[in-house]
This record gives structure tokens, sequence and C-alpha cells, in this order.
């Protein structure tokens, strides 16, 4: 069964602004979009917990493999607990869905505030910048809905491995399902964290027309690629194994 680490581009632009007496539009803007980036500091959290669950979920199901069904009570068992990590995966999930729309309602408060920016060319890219979020906004739904049929498709498995009389074929079929799910949920997460970097990009355009005194705190784009690079190889290593098992059993 294919095993991924999920590498989400975290990244929303954390900045420190100057202080000052009185509030322009662009300062209040400024406001709402870091207290968005707070309320989304609930999303980060949830990412390592996501990958060591999966780790967890990953190591019991290369036991269950190396066992196969001759040793049906262990293989049950070993299912059962499975299952356990599918259910803290899904709380972690929607832990993380919570902050995300927590964090998107707070930057929605700028769109009020747009038409009172002066200059044209400040206006068009904070106009370009809720469109480009609001893109991300269903990027990430799309990504949380992909992830969610693809531990319904794991929980499906758990639960046909504690049958006895299951078929081989059957299990080959179901594994299938389960890699073609995780191949829809590595796109959307791509698609994600494109749609993220486009943000970033924007909101730091903004906030240098605005000329507003921030300085940045974010993750180097060369780690974030390496990041992904390293979820690459992983997944790689892991399609070599999925491949492996199958054989075996």
């Amino acid at each position: 069964m294919q095993r991924i680490r999920i590498i989400i581009l975290l990244g929303i632009l954390s900045v420190v602004l100057a202080a000052c007496n009185n509030q322009s539009t662009e300062e209040k803007m400024y406001e709402h979009l870091e207290e968005a980036v707070s309320l989304e500091e609930g999303f980060a959290e949830q990412q390592q917990p996501l990958v060591e669950l999966e780790q967890q979920e990953k190591e019991l199901y290369n036991e269950i493999i190396s066992l196969g069904m001759e040793e049906f009570d262990k293989v049950k068992d070993l299912s059962e607990e499975a299952l356990g990590l599918i259910d803290k995966r899904e709380e972690r999930l929607d832990a993380e869905k919570e902050s995300i729309e927590s964090a998107k309602s707070e930057f929605d408060e700028i769109e009020s505030l747009v038409e009172e920016l002066e200059d044209e060319k400040v206006q068009s890219t904070a106009k370009e910048m809720i469109s480009v979020m609001d893109e991300r906004e269903q990027a990430y739904q799309g990504l949380n809905e992909a992830y969610h049929a693809a531990l319904e498709q794991d929980r499906k498995l758990y639960k046909m491995l504690q049958q006895e009389d299951l078929e081989e074929d059957q299990l080959r079929e179901q594994i299938d399902v389960i890699n073609e799910q995780y191949d829809k949920v590595i796109s959307a997460n791509e698609t994600f964290n494109d749609k993220t970097e486009a943000y970033n990009q924007l909101k730091q355009d903004f906030y240098e027309q605005a000329e507003l005194n921030v300085e940045y705190e974010n993750q180097s784009e060369s780690e974030s690629n390496k990041q992904k690079s390293e979820g690459n190889d992983s997944q790689d290593e892991q399609d070599e194994q999925d491949k492996e098992s199958t054989k075996d059993e």
C-alpha cells in the first residue's frame, strides 16, 4: 500500500510592523492579515503529528504484511490498532481544517477596506491577493476532502484484513484503490502549495507597495524545496516497498 509523507508548504508570511500613532487603511489591512497568520498556527501544529501517525500506521501495515493471514489473530489485533490511528489522523485533519477556515474568515475582513485604498497599484495588488487567497482556500478544501477519502479507503482495508476468508485479489484491488486516492492527495497538495507561494508573494508585494515597515519571518525557498524533495524521495522508496509487499502476499 502506498504511504506518503504530505509536505505542506507552510509559510503564510509572518511579519512585524513598526508602531505608529494613526492607522491608515493599509495598516488596518495589515492587522487582519497578520491575525490570520496567527489563527493558522493551529494548521501548522497538526503537520508533524500527522506525519508521525502516518509513520506508525505504515509500520503496522508492514508488520501485518510480513505476518500474512496465517497468523490471523495477530493480524486482526494489528488491524484494529491501525484503525485507531486512522481515527487520530482524522481528528488532526479536522483541527487543521478548523484553523484554516478561522484564518480565512479573518482574512476576509480586508475586503471591505480595499476600496478605501487610494493608490491604484496597491489596490490592484490587494484585489489580486484576495483572489489568490480564495483559490488557496478552495485548494485546501480539495486537499482536505482528498485526504479524508484516502483515510476512508485505509479504514476499509483494515476492516477487510479482519476477515479470515479475505481473498488475495480483493486485497490487491483495495491497495490499488488506496494508491489512486493518495495520488489525488499528492496532486491536491501540490496545488495548495502553489497557491500558498503565490499568495505569499502578493502579500509581500502589497506590503512593499504600501510602504509598510515590516520585517519578514519565513522559511527560505530553498528549505521548502528541500522538504518537497525529501517527501518525494520518501514516496519513491515506499512505492518500491509496496511492490515487494504485494508480490510476496
